[in-house]
């Protein structure tokens, strides 16, 4: 189980690289972000599915897509200077809540 772990762990993380390489991309006209965008994604389904072959589809989803919008939110916060304010703090909280609880109510936890 702890290498399904690391799997969706390295999954999620190349996610957010692949969507923050989207931000540094400008539409596609720098090439070296462009790049990565398909790189990163395309390693990040890879580990996904490996991480698939212990967790339930839709936790594991759950948990990639989740950790994954907290994560860029976070870095489009700090790095990009996008707006915060209470709401969205309160919608992230909510977001981390429901991937814990769907976790929570798989035969994994």
């Amino acid at each position: 189980m702890i290498q399904a772990w690391i799997f969706l762990i390295l999954a999620i993380v190349l996610e957010v690289a692949g969507t923050t390489a989207m931000k540094f991309s400008d539409g596609f006209s720098k090439l070296l972000p462009s790049v990565l965008i398909f790189v990163c994604y395309a390693l990040s389904f890879v580990a996904l599915t490996f991480a698939l072959k212990k967790f339930e589809m839709g936790i594991a989803y759950a948990i990639w897509a989740g950790i994954g919008t907290v994560l860029i939110t976070v870095i489009g916060i700090m790095y990009f200077e996008e707006s915060s304010n209470l709401l969205k703090f309160f919608s992230i909280l909510l977001i981390m809540i429901g991937v814990i609880g769907l976790h929570l109510s798989g035969n994994n936890s």
